[in-house]
């Protein structure tokens, strides 16, 4: 039941809206840079419709772009029971620091598999349960015959979203990845990054933008649900990430000087924002963001969000929320239900500025 005392902007409801089911996009537009972008201005509240490959006359020289240079891992296993034959689908979430092999995960069989069993994952790969952790969560030590991320290239499939409902195919490989991916770690892709194209970073470079990249590996809790009707109770999981000191150097120079930082993706608000948060101001290195963002944050580094279109009551959605205004973010995604862009991860994009 709804708690009357949850104030306005806190509840889980407010963060509701209705999607057209045939909205979500099952597979990427033809071109990387030729989905639709809504151009969101916060400081009049007005809604533009556009196209990604005009996002040019939407940046200014002197803007620093930030993108995040995760790379999806292929994170999804298929397999069966040692001892029972049963099918079995393990879902990689989270590598434990310090050793490669042994990994947090999901998995889905008919029935639990219990700690000491295995599951073989095709000729060259096999796992042992160690324990259950977190929950749904089981810990898992993966054996093989060779390197285990060469291995797991091989047998592994692509961790499309669940809403995606159709299997992996070998173009995922490159669409769900972004053209500047380079370490990798990630359960899912930074979806904003996904339009990119080198000819489009060339132009942007070419206007006097500077493109500055983080890591943050995308992990199972960006897309948790939140269950609580307050959404104040809800905790993130941890995601790893990294700021080159370059970067952080050109994003404290960029906010000395009142050029504006620009963020490609959620990804990048919460590790900037992070990092910010826990320093005083941005600074090179690593650490674990769980940061949740929502209305009444106070943003210390971004000025401009590059962002795709977010489900229902979402973590993401309320980010969004918290850095343009509850009700400008609900009428824009009104407006895009009706012009019908396509949402989630394949989807259109929104500029807010």
């Amino acid at each position: 039941m709804r708690n009357g005392n949850v104030p306005q902007c806190m509840r889980l409801d407010d963060f509701d809206y209705f999607l057209p089911p045939e909205l979500i996009a099952q597979y990427p537009a033809d071109r990387r840079d030729a989905s639709r972008m809504m151009v969101v201005e916060r400081a009049t509240a007005t809604l533009k419709d556009a196209f990604f490959e005009d996002i040019g006359c939407y940046l200014r020289p002197g803007d620093v772009l930030v993108v995040n240079d995760t790379k999806v891992i292929p994170a999804r296993i298929l397999g069966h029971k040692a001892e029972s034959g049963g099918q079995v689908e393990v879902f990689l979430v989270e590598r434990e620091a310090g050793d490669d092999e042994v990994w947090k995960c999901l998995c889905r069989a008919s029935k639990r598999p219990h700690a000491g069993s295995f599951l073989i994952l095709g000729e060259q790969l096999r796992a042992e349960v160690l324990e259950e952790t977190d929950g749904a969560l089981l810990r898992l030590r993966f054996t093989c015959d060779g390197d285990f991320p060469a291995i797991l290239e091989k047998v592994g499939h692509i961790p499309l979203p669940p809403y995606i409902r159709r299997a992996d195919m070998p173009s995922d490989r490159e669409r769900y990845q972004t053209v500047f991916a380079r370490h990798a770690g990630a359960v899912a892709a930074p979806t904003a990054g996904l339009h990119f194209t080198e000819d489009v970073l060339g132009k942007l470079r070419a206007l006097g933008v500077d493109v500055a990249p983080l890591t943050l590996h995308v992990g199972l809790g960006t897309f948790l649900p939140v269950r609580s009707d307050d959404i104040r109770e809800h905790r993130m999981h941890g995601e790893l990430f990294y700021i080159p000191e370059v970067t952080a150097q050109k994003v404290r120079l960029a906010r000395s000087e009142g050029r504006r930082v620009v963020a490609v993706g959620t990804t990048v608000v919460r590790a900037l924002e992070t990092s910010a948060l826990e320093q005083g101001v941005v600074t090179g290195g690593g650490g674990v963001s769980r940061l949740f963002i929502t209305p009444g944050f106070r943003f210390q580094t971004v000025d401009a969000l590059l962002t795709n279109f977010h489900l229902p009551k979402s973590t993401l959605l309320m980010l969004v929320a918290a850095f343009a205004g509850r009700e400008l973010i609900l009428e824009a995604y009104r407006r895009a239900c009706a012009e019908r862009y396509r949402f989630y991860s394949y989807g259109d994009c929104m500029l807010i500025a």
